[in-house]
């Protein structure tokens, strides 16, 4: 009698075929399919309906295993991978010639990381070929942290969903690489400044153009909901609440907001945490049927750069000149 196929074997066995799966990391579920087939990446941008001129990110599970697809890898960029991979950190390098010019949009670099997720380890120690693995969603929407997500974002379109449970970190990787030689940083993550500079020195962000789109994460609308969103200081919230509307605060409820309105993404304040939270938030709200969401700043430092960035993002229709105070203190 034959024997049922693992989750893994099966996953492993369609991305041979050149399908496109979804795969769990511990940042968000992602859509994966083999680097070198040119069918499972056009699925990607087509099941993502996401510009040609987004990058994708390769996903490999070790640092020696990067390594026939770049050049070289900066003495300070080689720090971070040390220390961070596998992880949710993601490093822009100089490809080699292995990689197609239509997973970098063209450009001579290529975004790479280390998931530290164990399925998903597994599942790449099993192939013998890399995956890019964008996340698993329609291009803007709230990135999946369950399964559940992905299922509701692309039912049958997908030919398997590789559970891995929820996301334990919940917001994309931070994505570094060089310039001039200065780190950058050009997507925030729960990997801080703070913590990088702790490595290597002094860190700049990204600033982008009309021209550029280095890595993914950079489209000034994204990670949105389909319910509006708007972000406002704490004391603004209890103002301009009203009926059909829910309100997504850090650690605790507002008072004379009723309680089914309001999601507490950390009770103990965690930044950490409220990352780990978001998304599922987001997507828990738009679920309800609410008509807006308020959101409250939260704290810049630390995580809190990258659930600003998040939110600004989500809530970028908003942000007109009528609206700036809407998020001008979270710049």
């Amino acid at each position: 009698m034959q024997e049922t196929p693992s989750p893994v074997q099966l996953a492993a066995s369609l991305l041979a075929q050149e399908e496109v799966i979804a795969i769990p990391t511990e940042t968000v579920y992602g859509l994966a399919g083999n680097l070198f087939s040119k069918k499972a990446v056009a699925t990607i941008y087509e099941l993502k309906k996401r510009p040609s001129s987004n990058p994708l990110i390769v996903h490999v599970p070790s640092l020696e295993a990067a390594k026939p697809l770049i050049k070289e890898i900066p003495d300070k960029l080689l720090q971070l991978a040390n220390l961070y991979w596998p992880g949710p950190l993601t490093l822009l390098l100089e490809k080699s010639d292995l990689v197609p010019d239509t997973i970098t949009a063209g450009s001579n670099r290529v975004a790479i990381r280390v998931p530290n997720h164990p399925i998903t380890l597994e599942l790449l120690n099993t192939i013998n070929f890399p995956l890019v693995a964008p996340s698993a969603n329609p291009y803007t929407r709230i990135s999946p942290t369950k399964a559940s997500h992905v299922e509701a974002y692309f039912g049958k379109s997908l030919k398997y969903i590789l559970d891995g449970g929820p996301c334990n970190v919940g917001l994309e990787s931070t994505i570094v690489g060089i310039e001039n030689e200065q780190p950058v940083i050009y997507r925030k993550g729960i990997i801080s400044k703070e913590e990088i500079e702790k490595v290597v020195g002094p860190v700049i962000y990204f600033t982008p153009t009309n021209k550029t789109t280095p890595t993914p994460g950079l489209a000034p609308r994204h990670y949105a909901p389909l319910t509006a969103i708007a972000i406002h200081p704490r004391n603004k919230i209890k103002e301009l609440y009203k009926k059909g509307v829910a309100v997504v605060v850090l650690t605790a409820e507002i008072q004379d907001i009723p309680l089914e309105a309001q999601y507490v993404l950390s009770p103990s304040g965690s930044l950490e945490e409220a990352a780990q939270h978001l998304y599922e938030v987001l997507h828990e709200i738009d679920k309800a049927g609410f008509d807006l969401i308020l959101c409250e700043q939260i704290p810049q430092e630390g995580a809190g750069a990258a659930l600003n960035d998040r939110l600004q993002r989500a809530a970028w229709e908003n942000n007109t000149p009528s609206n700036t105070s809407t998020v001008g203190s979270i710049n």
